[in-house]
């Protein structure tokens, strides 16, 4: 399938809209969407009469920053279904998060909202240079996570064929791939280097692999998986971003034409971004934590949620929304490591500048009395078959140089056979193990 730059009249009216047609749509959903909270949500109520505020003091979009933030803690303290907006019988559908670290969060949608959602991943696959007629295989997972079904259900909106495989089987994966020969694959980035490993293992070269577009989310990743995952499956990468507590995937997508950062569809979600200490927003172009608020779901209207997600918001480009930088971590998931900040997604990105290395790895925090040793466990790349203690410490200096020069910690680098670390066959790799003692 060669790159499709979307025409002009490929593009929904709002999509080249201007600033001020955009600030005006917004502002009318959004006084919807605090109405809608308010009146339907005793929680909601709640929070709002605490500080003092109401819908009706919503004047200017720069209004939204006097109403609460709402965090995971919202959700899981209404579980299952006290953050509905309507009647139970009006949900058609239910999703939840796994809840490995409490409750689970459960979000609910509307026929509308299943409408908007399957719409707007529709928007985000032509956005990635899908068509109607394409064949689009889906491994992210489906069930209660929302990445099968609403890649699914957005892909047949879009009028493509779709292959709902999930995840897993990856040979029966690579197997469908082959004699289906589809344009487009839907998935974690980290799976989809497991699935270019068993291409790898068949012999199958990247220029013979049918998929010229991959649209990968759920999971932070950077330029340099980016990269890998280009050269080793032969396509274009694009971001696709989402989350089930807003929507799921499709609330920002990048554009095939620019591969800038995905684009936030905000005629549906009104971002913004705070400073995760103090929650006050910081101007676009500044890091921060995101916040979305949503302009159209009925059974789940979500106000101020805070993502966690560290980025920034960009100028528009290719459309007339704004865009989103690369996610630079989460603020729940940043390691203090001897009093150092740290990301995984910076260690990664150096892990990534070697090119004898995979693109897969792991970080492994351990203490040794008061100190924190960080390890971080690396493979060599297929190719390069079995290489000597000297050349694999001479790799290992070299990344630990790197991430001390640039991320500002020591650590001790391992550089292991291809294949030794385990793989994912689920969706989403674990990358950091922490193993250090709990501080009570």
């Amino acid at each position: 399938m060669p790159v499709r730059i979307p025409r002009p009249g490929d593009l929904e009216p709002i999509e080249t809209a201007s600033r001020d047609e955009i600030s005006a749509l917004q502002l009318e959903r959004l006084r919807w969407s605090l109405r809608h909270a308010y009146d339907n949500v005793p929680h909601y109520r709640r929070k709002f009469d605490a500080h003092g505020v109401h819908p009706d003091d919503l004047r200017s979009l720069s209004d939204l920053a006097r109403f609460p933030l709402s965090t995971k803690a919202d959700l899981r303290d209404n579980y299952p279904f006290g953050l509905f907006a309507v009647p139970r019988d009006q949900v058609v559908r239910v999703h939840a998060s796994s809840g490995t670290t409490g409750k689970p969060t459960v979000v609910g949608y509307t026929q509308t909202d299943i409408d908007h959602w399957a719409h707007l991943v529709a928007r985000s696959i032509r956005a990635a240079g899908g068509r109607r007629g394409d064949m689009v295989h889906v491994a992210y997972g489906y069930g209660l996570f929302t990445g099968g079904l609403g890649a699914h259900y957005g892909a047949e909106r879009l009028g493509c064929t779709v292959v709902p495989m999930s995840g897993g089987q990856t040979e029966k994966q690579v197997q469908l791939i082959v004699d289906f020969k589809p344009d487009i694959l839907m998935v974690t980035p980290s799976y989809s280097l497991v699935i270019a490993e068993e291409f790898d293992r068949l012999g199958i070269a990247p220029e013979d692999i049918s998929v010229k577009v991959g649209i990968f989310g759920a999971e932070p990743w950077g330029e340099g998986m980016r990269g890998e995952i280009e050269r080793r499956l032969g396509l274009d990468a694009v971001d696709i971003y989402g989350l089930s507590e807003v929507m799921g995937p499709g609330v920002a997508c990048e554009c095939i034409e620019s591969k800038d950062g995905p684009v936030i569809w905000e005629d549906h979600f009104y971002p913004e971004i705070i400073d995760p200490v103090s929650g006050e927003p910081v101007a676009d172009g500044q890091e921060g934590e995101l916040v979305f608020t949503s302009l159209t779901k009925q059974a789940l209207p979500i106000i101020r949620y805070r993502t966690r997600d560290l980025t920034r918001l960009l100028a528009p480009t290719s459309r007339a929304f704004r865009r989103m930088a690369r996610i630079v971590g989460r603020s729940d998931d940043m390691l203090i490591v001897r009093g150092v900040n740290v990301f995984p997604t910076q260690i990664e990105e150096q892990v990534m500048r070697e090119p004898q290395l995979s693109g897969n790895y792991q970080i492994v925090l351990t203490r040794q009395g008061h100190l924190d040793d960080v390890q971080v466990r690396c493979e060599l790349q297929p190719a390069l078959g079995a290489l000597d203690a000297a050349q694999r410490r001479a790799i290992a200096a070299s990344v630990e140089h790197r991430i001390k020069t640039l991320v500002g910690i020591s650590t001790e680098v391992q550089v292991m056979d291809f294949g030794a670390l385990p793989r994912t066959q689920t969706g989403k790799a674990r990358r950091v193990w922490d193993e250090r003692p709990r501080q009570v």
